[in-house]
């Protein structure tokens, strides 16, 4: 009987071992993932080809028509646009969490994680983490882009690494969302459908295209009090670009910290139900 106990406790799942290991276990989940990324190019490349084609298109082909305060000068547009166009980004990296995380319950990867003796978080915070590294890689091509076609920072390094940091926390943030969404569906393709149908009002009815200030009040409102718009106003703000409308609500008022309060929230609500739901899911 003794025999029989030592050697479930050396192959059975055990509980896990506090912060230490789930860091630990997290680091080697997002690894996994980040090998597994580099061994598949064409998911980094597509996911660097949208942002740029929106970068183009919305600079050139609305550019003109676009009035910013007074202006309807397509270099002022531009500059108006990036920071939409940043958080457009972070937050469509929500579809791709939410796909691969459907793909591995699809293949029975989840309950093949589930039986090891890991944290029990540690694959979705491995997951999540690797989504990052990628995201800040399209952040990356997508700002040298931006500057090709006339973008400018104006407010110095130190708070344009700053606004960079709001959009990765938010970008973290909506991954969670992602997560729980990959958790909650039984194919990758339902995980991309509807990582993306929810992401469309939200990007849309926000200041990141056009100046809130010339929607109708209702609309202003909502936009005003959009997460996502805290984020691009606060970005807007730290570049130093045009288009940083006047408003009464307080996270237009205050976008960094709203920013960050929105991102915070979000990560804790979504992470919480997210490993919630990863507990009971099933392949």
């Amino acid at each position: 009987m003794s025999t029989l106990t030592d050697t479930a406790r050396a192959t059975g799942p055990r509980p896990a071992g506090g912060i230490g290991q789930s860091v630990r276990d997290s680091l080697v989940v997002a690894k996994r993932n980040l090998i597994r990324m580099s061994r598949i190019p064409e998911m980094v490349i597509f996911g660097l080809i949208q942002p740029i084609m929106f970068v183009v298109l919305f600079s050139y082909v609305f550019g003109g028509s676009m009035k910013i305060g007074a202006s309807t000068d397509p270099a002022v547009y531009r500059n108006f646009l990036m920071a939409g166009i940043f958080a457009q980004t972070v937050t469509f990296a929500t579809a791709g969490a939410g796909a691969g995380i459907a793909d591995d319950m699809h293949k029975g990867l989840i309950d093949r994680f589930r039986s090891l003796p890991m944290a029990r978080g540690a694959v979705l915070t491995g997951r999540t983490i690797a989504d990052l590294v990628q995201t800040a890689l399209t952040l990356l091509v997508l700002a040298i882009v931006a500057l090709l076609v006339g973008w400018r920072v104006h407010e110095g390094i130190g708070k344009a690494l700053g606004a960079f940091g709001l959009l990765l926390l938010l970008g973290y943030a909506f991954t969670w969302v992602g997560a729980l969404i990959g958790l909650s569906v039984r194919t990758p393709e339902a995980a991309t459908s509807g990582g993306l149908i929810w992401l469309f009002p939200v990007t849309f009815i926000s200041n990141a295209f056009v100046d809130s200030s010339q929607m109708t009040p209702w609309l202003r409102h909502v936009a005003d009090w959009n997460p996502f718009s805290a984020t691009v106003q606060a970005c807007r703000e730290l570049f130093g670009n045009p288009g940083v409308s006047a408003s009464t609500a307080w996270p237009m008022e205050h976008p960094v910290w709203a920013s960050v309060i929105y991102s915070v929230l979000i990560i804790l609500v979504f992470r919480t139900l997210a490993v919630r739901k990863y507990r009971s899911a099933t392949a």
